[in-house]
């Protein structure tokens, strides 16, 4: 008869941490940085900080909720004090582009965030301050933080996939090659529709909606 296992008692094991909702983010920052959002799922979140899933929707709701949280906790060491709006949008563009899955999870978002608020405030300020109407600011800002998460999406997601390179090099050969005749204003525009850096488009970009948010009533 095997010998009977010596029963311990639960008082001998460390006491587990409270949690809290600063907690439970804390610990899917760390796996979104080193793993990627795909591997933040409340299962695992629960693993980690030795709970069941179910305890996690009392600090937050859903996984929506969840993914707001993590962007605001990306952006509590943002710097804001740009004085140019295109640099602060070009920077918090590429904040997102480390970060792709997340940037095409907060295009369906509403983020409501301090830290978010606090980059909604910097660009509102900078708005401002250029002499854009008030009403036009507040609007401009959805459509500048929209263009830059799109951005980020887009581009953060193709450079991850390690596809940017070529699908570039295809638009070039086909805007190249395309025949004068079926295409006409292409042709008359080969080198400007494939010129200009990554950084350089985005910069201009952000200037055109700029320009056009402070001119549009």
């Amino acid at each position: 008869m095997p010998p009977r296992r010596t029963p311990v008692s639960r008082r001998d094991r460390p006491a587990k941490p409270p949690l809290s909702r600063d907690g439970v983010v804390a610990v899917a920052l760390g796996i979104l940085r080193e793993e990627g959002l795909e591997r933040v799922t409340m299962r695992r979140l629960a693993s980690e900080l030795d709970t069941g899933p179910a305890s996690l929707y009392v600090y937050v709701q859903n996984v929506a909720e969840l993914h707001g949280a993590l962007l605001d906790a990306l952006l509590a060491d943002f710097p804001l004090d740009a004085s140019d709006p295109v640099d602060l949008l070009v920077d918090y563009t590429t904040l997102l582009m480390e970060y792709p899955s997340l940037a095409r999870s907060v295009l369906t978002l509403w983020p409501s965030g301090p830290n978010y608020l606090s980059l909604i405030d910097a660009i509102l300020g900078l708005l401002r301050a250029a002499g854009t109407p008030s009403r036009q600011a507040a609007w401009g800002v959805d459509v500048l933080l929209q263009h830059a998460t799109a951005s980020a999406a887009e581009h953060g997601t193709r450079r991850e996939s390690g596809e940017a390179e070529g699908g570039w090099e295809g638009l070039r050969a086909a805007v190249r090659d395309a025949p004068n005749t079926e295409y006409p204003h292409i042709a008359a525009h080969r080198d400007e529709l494939v010129s200009g850096a990554g950084e350089e488009r985005l910069r201009w970009a952000f200037a055109a909606l700029l320009r056009g948010i402070a001119a549009t009533s």
